[in-house]
């Protein structure tokens, strides 16, 4: 059993049964495009030029080998390791390739007899499509560089496993224990009893260590408007110090927020031509971690830990985890129609999956919320949530709420919103005006939340535009969190004192228990998620 989970724990790119899903068509699985580039068979397209030899690399993907779903020893898994790792790198040139490929087509387009024959409207309109073709490519080359690093780091650890012979034991000892005996009949029944019970909630006690599969999602962390040129944002994420900052290049990175020479946080610096300095000694990094200025002293080479960062839709976003990041971001926009109002960064004293849980459930706010936008609501005598078979989304009866988490933590809500003190029963589509709401529910620690909360509207557009309505938002913000905050806290300290917070879930839980669920599931490592649309 520890061989699977160790092997089920490394998440390879191109091991198990993707294996052989892959398109070896034009581009490859997973979202990656390199056009011109690969041909019909998989191969390079030959291309007369000085540098091809250097990207001349077998494509590694036919000599994958084949486990059809089979459970695999160390060295089997050792051996896909190799592979992913021999695909990474061909990835990776292949990536590099299409930049330098595209910069010949930026060339093409501006030599003299290019410019004879065309327009300075069409010029314009080639050099703007390969300048974006550019930015994509980059991106792309980024991603494949921490690709190849985390599976050199995974493929160490495999080479160090197999040399030790930890599995190889760890498997004897597990079939040693699997013996059958007398009692394997009443074991099985038991098995079955727990499986049927598999689907109850224990949320208790002292809080456990983050799984480190939790880690393996992009994560928002702030928003663009808020990092600016020449400032940093200190952050931390599952217990781990971090600070945001942009390159000289205008894009955000994050590292370490800890100096590798006297362990200082560089938060306390400054940022000086897109590198954040030591306040102790002046040691300079860039975004990727990378100590470029020594002052008083011979450079030597250092570097720092930097994760995965991008830039997208207004949002700075990271990937904590050890897995390779996947290729697209999700998309956190408000709907069609809407305008952004507020943005709002806190930072709450409680841990992220309480706030998740109290967010996704709105059956509270006539209880709790009794002096802001629930004032003078009647009770309901049924609260129900109409929930689709797949999905971790949600509506509300008889709010007119439309609700849905979005792994790993996030909250949208769509409200329609009706006249104050009133419960009309109408559903978000039968209502004239709209307010849109994203929570980001950022782990800090085990006891602290980064709040990240973006509020839109389908009416009133006037309101961006009156002096200080930001401050108003926030102000009316803190003042509805603050009365969870009072439920919360106290749940968090009868928890850590061993209270099930999730005792007797009944029918307007939904949604609750599926976050619960869903989150278990990752801890646990499964592949597949409940409520996943493709289950």
């Amino acid at each position: 059993m520890f061989a699977i989970a160790t092997a089920a724990a490394l998440s390879l790119p191109i091991s198990l049964s993707c294996s052989s899903k892959l398109n070896n068509k034009r581009g490859v699985r997973g979202g990656f495009r390199v056009f011109s580039i690969i041909g019909d068979d998989g191969g390079l397209i030959e291309r007369k030029s000085s540098w091809t030899t250097l990207f001349d690399v077998e494509d590694p993907r036919s000599k994958v080998p084949q486990y059809n779903g089979k459970f695999l020893d160390a060295y089997q898994a050792l051996e896909v390791a190799r592979h992913d790792i021999q695909y990474c790198d061909w990835k990776a040139r292949q990536d590099v390739l299409t930049i330098m490929l595209l910069h010949e087509k930026v060339v093409d387009i501006l030599n003299p007899l290019a410019r004879e024959l065309k327009s300075i409207g069409t010029l314009k309109k080639e050099l703007a499509e390969l300048q974006e073709e550019l930015a994509q490519a980059h991106n792309q080359v980024h991603i494949s560089e921490a690709r190849v690093s985390t599976a050199l780091d995974k493929l160490a650890y495999m080479e160090t496993l197999v040399n030790d012979k930890i599995l190889q034991e760890k498997n004897t000892t597990e079939s040693d224990l699997s013996t059958p005996t007398p009692s394997t009949p009443r074991e099985c029944r038991d098995t079955g009893k727990s499986r049927q019970q598999g689907r109850s909630l224990n949320v208790s006690g002292p809080d456990q260590p983050y799984s480190a599969h939790l880690k393996n999602f992009w994560y928002p962390v702030t928003f663009s408007s808020d990092l600016k040129e020449d400032t940093m944002i200190p952050i931390d994420c599952f217990e781990e110090p971090w600070v945001l900052f942009r390159g000289k290049d205008g894009k955000p990175g994050c590292v370490q927020n800890t100096c590798a020479h006297r362990a200082c946080p560089l938060d306390l610096g400054s940022v000086n031509e897109g590198r954040i300095r030591c306040p102790y000694h002046g040691w300079e990094y860039s975004t990727n971690g990378k100590c470029e200025k020594m002052p008083s002293t011979r450079l030597v080479n250092v570097k720092i830990k930097a994760l995965p960062c991008f830039e997208q839709e207004g949002m700075i976003w990271i990937w904590p985890g050890d897995d390779p990041p996947t290729a697209k971001l999700p998309s956190l926009l408000p709907p069609p129609g809407f305008q952004i109002h507020a943005e709002i960064v806190m930072e709450l004293p409680v841990e992220h999956g309480l706030l998740l849980d109290n967010l996704l459930d709105v059956a509270h706010a006539p209880f709790t919320h009794t002096s802001t936008f629930a004032k003078a609501w009647s009770v309901p005598s049924l609260v129900k949530v109409l929930t689709p078979a797949t999905g971790l989304q949600g509506y509300w009866d008889p709010y007119p709420i439309d609700m849905e988490f979005r792994p790993p933590c996030m909250v949208l809500s769509t409200i329609g919103i009706s006249k104050p003190g009133k419960l009309e029963g109408l559903n978000t589509r039968e209502c004239s005006k709209h307010l849109h709401q994203l929570h980001v529910c950022l782990p800090s620690s085990r006891q602290k939340t980064r709040l990240l909360y973006r509020m839109s509207l389908d009416f009133a557009p006037v309101l961006k535009h009156i002096p200080f309505m930001q401050y108003l938002w926030r102000h009316f913000a803190e003042k509805v969190l603050n009365e969870d905050l009072g439920v919360v806290v106290g749940q968090q300290e009868r928890m850590l004192n061993g209270a099930n917070i999730w005792n007797l879930p009944v029918s307007y839980d939904k949604l609750g228990v599926r976050y619960r669920l869903w989150r278990d599931s990752v801890e646990q490592g499964s592949k597949q998620f409940p409520f996943s649309k493709s289950s």
